[in-house]
């Protein structure tokens, strides 16, 4: 009895006995089921939606790498005009200074004629001045022959010594003088 007690212990120590080899041959199949029902509408979505995302994702990085080369090639534009707008100021800044030597030139070649202009009628001023003084020597030289004259005729000089007289009073007031 001991021995059919300690077989059937053994025999029962593994549990192996027909319907817990059925249970676990149909739970196998169950899962594999589910596991294929699981995997037909759980999986198969998820993977086809991670697919997308991938190709989504692959997409905007392409994306970012067209809009990164677009913006380089902006970048460049944008120097390139910049770089000219910066030649079109210097010459739009060389073409003032030009023009502001021009007008500093011009500015300078007016004052000097406007100075020529003034010293021109300075001297001509000046040659009036001096055609007034002139004249008035000649008016006091005049006056004095007419005085002389009237002291030869109050003399009774003859006209020999009227006209050495005049002639000396010319020499003392001088030939300069009456010409000029």
């Amino acid at each position: 009895m001991i021995l059919a007690t300690e077989t059937e212990g053994l025999s029962r120590l593994f549990d192996l006995d027909f319907q817990l080899l059925a249970d676990a041959v149909l739970m196998i199949i169950a899962m594999f089921f589910l596991f294929m029902f699981a995997s037909h509408f759980l999986f198969n979505p998820v993977r086809d939606m991670l697919e997308k995302r991938k190709e989504k994702i692959k997409g905007e990085l392409e994306q970012a790498a067209t809009d990164q080369e677009e913006a380089a090639k902006v970048r460049a534009l944008y120097e390139e005009k910049l770089h000219e707008v910066d030649k079109e100021a210097e010459a739009i800044l060389a073409d003032a200074r030009k023009r502001g030597l021009e007008n500093e030139a011009k500015i300078v070649a007016e004052a000097r004629e406007e100075a020529t202009r003034i010293i021109d009628r300075a001297k001509n001023e000046a040659e009036l001045e001096k055609q007034k003084m002139a004249d008035e020597v000649k008016r006091e030289i005049i006056a004095v022959a007419s005085l002389m004259a009237a002291r030869v005729v109050q003399a009774n000089i003859d006209t020999n010594a009227q006209h050495e007289l005049i002639e000396k009073t010319l020499k003392e007031i001088g030939d300069s003088t009456w010409l000029s």
